[in-house]
């Protein structure tokens, strides 16, 4: 079989000297012709630490191409970071950022008949998209992640980016010193890679691994550190043997696959994120998959990791105590793994971990013995109830009681609810509703790491619920209830709540309820009417007219 066979439209045949022409113009020879054409999406970018390690990546993984028998041909692909836009006008970029990556990358490889794609990426928008773009076009591609940053150290404490949003509100409340406040700012982020603890970008690399388009072990390397190069340069030897075997990303994403992705995100204490891309992934891929799989998946599988925001460790300590590989073959011994799904290698994921021990090594306390997890069930639940007919996802992790009935605080804004919490007219017992935050409202829903961070800087991260139709970082702990379905700008129930109302959030009924009586909310939908769209041209309003609700993924290219 041809390995070339996409790349022959523009590269064979007489009618092609001008596309030839301009191929030899960028390093084709006479005998490149017959090579695939393999595409490396690059999303270098001295924008944001998750991207800046970037390069080096590309250019060993450029290097193994041709080694390999390829031609690679790199093309480049924005990204935003939510650790610097965040609680900023910016923010709304993050979400939509995954469709405009994902766009870019069918746009390169579809537009110049591409035979493969290595998709190298590093902030949290990266991973999602590469994989949204490789299910849409299903052509032969890997995702190398840009790898994790080292952690940063203030005081014999372990930090994060999340350690400064938390500072932010410590400080404000007088609870932290200026010289602790700068030191936590100035030692946060000590080298490239990508955020540090079990947040989006590394929830995301990680369950690659189990879905199978990442390899094996690769997900938790420091960006800096040599092996990362050398995993980006193995990487892209295995994926011209899965262009030779043709192996295409919808052969390796299956709902079983998608399965073991999500056991791994329970199994880690990942990020909220992953079930709102998960599901963008399944519907790119067309796999049946829906926001109710998550909960059933669950209920079924323990958080065995102790790893930040609501643990000790970051990502390296995982890494170094047995990592993904651990994980998943423990997850596999127990029987909640699918060990017969295919991954990017041609091996399957059994295959792949045979080598792995069942259980994890005594001397090491990041990942749990199967008989001594963290928490029996896994920490992404699935609320409904009348103020989340359609779903909404609680993280509840780190919480002693992950219930409570307040008032409600409502603000129609994340900036409103900010100037509240800085302003400390939030008190222990309520529960904070930020709406209009939403795919549609924000348009596209908003993180809500900065209220939350300086909720948790206050001392209020247990005593203080928080409801939005936005969304969390992956760094987000405490009380939070996001992704509202319906949202407030499609006219859901969280744009009825008045200031004061009483709200329940109760993890253990997987229960989110506005208790207020059906007459009165039907009273207050009559008077209730949608508020203009905040934006009216560009990039914002396009995805405000296209995007779906929440518990669809918030996608662009729907039904």
């Amino acid at each position: 079989m041809a390995l070339n066979k996409r790349s022959r439209l523009i590269t064979h045949g007489i009618a092609r000297s001008p596309n030839r022409a301009m191929l030899r113009a960028v390093g084709f020879g006479d005998g490149d012709f017959d090579k695939p054409i393999v595409g490396v999406a690059n999303g270098h970018s001295t924008m944001n630490p998750c991207n800046a390690g970037i390069q080096p990546l590309v250019d060993r993984a450029m290097e193994s191409l041709k080694a390999a028998g390829a031609m690679p041909q790199v093309f480049g692909v924005p990204t935003v970071t939510d650790g610097i836009g965040m609680g900023t006008e910016g923010m709304k970029y993050s979400l939509v950022s995954r469709e405009v990556i994902a766009d870019a990358i069918e746009t390169s490889v579809n537009g110049q008949c591409m035979d493969g794609v290595l998709v190298v990426g590093g902030c949290d928008k990266n991973m999602p998209a590469g994989a949204i773009a490789m299910a849409r076009m299903n052509v032969p591609g890997i995702y190398v992640y840009a790898g994790t940053i080292k952690p940063g150290h203030w005081k014999g404490q372990t930090l994060t980016i999340v350690s400064p949003f938390e500072a932010v509100g410590a400080f404000a409340a007088g609870k932290m010193s200026q010289e602790d406040y700068d030191g936590i700012e100035r030692n946060a982020c000590p080298s490239v890679g990508a955020c540090g603890g079990m947040y989006t970008a590394n929830t995301m690399s990680s369950s690659f691994e189990a879905l199978g388009i990442s390899l094996l072990g690769s997900s938790q390397m420091a960006s800096p550190d040599l092996e990362k190069a050398d995993s980006a340069a193995e990487s892209a030897k295995v994926l011209v043997e899965a262009i030779r075997r043709d192996i295409k990303p919808r052969d390796i994403i299956t709902r079983r696959s998608i399965e073991n992705a999500i056991a791994l995100v329970m199994a880690t204490g990942g990020s909220t994120n992953a079930v709102l891309h998960y599901l963008a992934i399944a519907s790119a891929a067309d796999v049946e998959w829906t926001i109710d799989d998550f909960e059933r998946v669950r209920r079924r599988v323990p958080v065995l990791c102790d790893l930040k925001p609501s643990g000790r460790f970051v990502a390296t300590d995982f890494r170094d105590a047995g990592g993904v590989p651990q994980v998943l073959k423990m997850l596999l011994a127990h029987g909640l793994l699918f060990g017969d799904c295919l991954t990017i290698t041609g091996r399957t994921i059994g295959e792949e971990l045979e080598r792995v021990p069942s259980e994890p090594r005594r001397d090491q306390e990041v990942i749990r013995p199967w008989d001594n997890p963290m928490y029996a069930q896994g920490h992404l639940a699935i609320l409904k109830g009348n103020l989340a007919p359609d779903g909404c996802v609680a993280k509840i992790t780190g919480l002693k009681n992950p219930s409570i009935t307040g008032p409600a605080r409502v603000f129609d804004s994340e900036p409103q609810c900010m100037e509240a919490i800085m302003a400390k007219k939030i008190r222990a017992g309520d529960v904070v509703v930020i709406r209009y935050e939403g795919p549609r409202g924000g348009p596209g829903m908003q993180e809500m790491l900065a209220p939350t961070s300086a909720l948790i800087g206050q001392g209020l991260g247990e005593s203080v619920g928080l409801v939005t139709d936005g969304r969390f970082s992956g760094g987000t702990w405490g009380m939070v209830v996001g992704h509202v379905a319906p949202e407030a700008q499609a006219g859901g129930t969280i744009a009825l709540v008045e200031e004061g109302d009483p709200v329940t959030i109760d993890a253990h009924r997987l229960l989110i309820q506005l208790n207020v009586d059906d007459a009165e909310l039907a009273r207050r939908r009559a008077n209730w009417k949608a508020p203009p769209p905040r934006y009216t041209k560009g990039l914002l309003a396009k995805y405000t007219k296209l995007v779906s609700p929440a518990n669809r993924g918030a996608i662009t290219d729907g039904d």
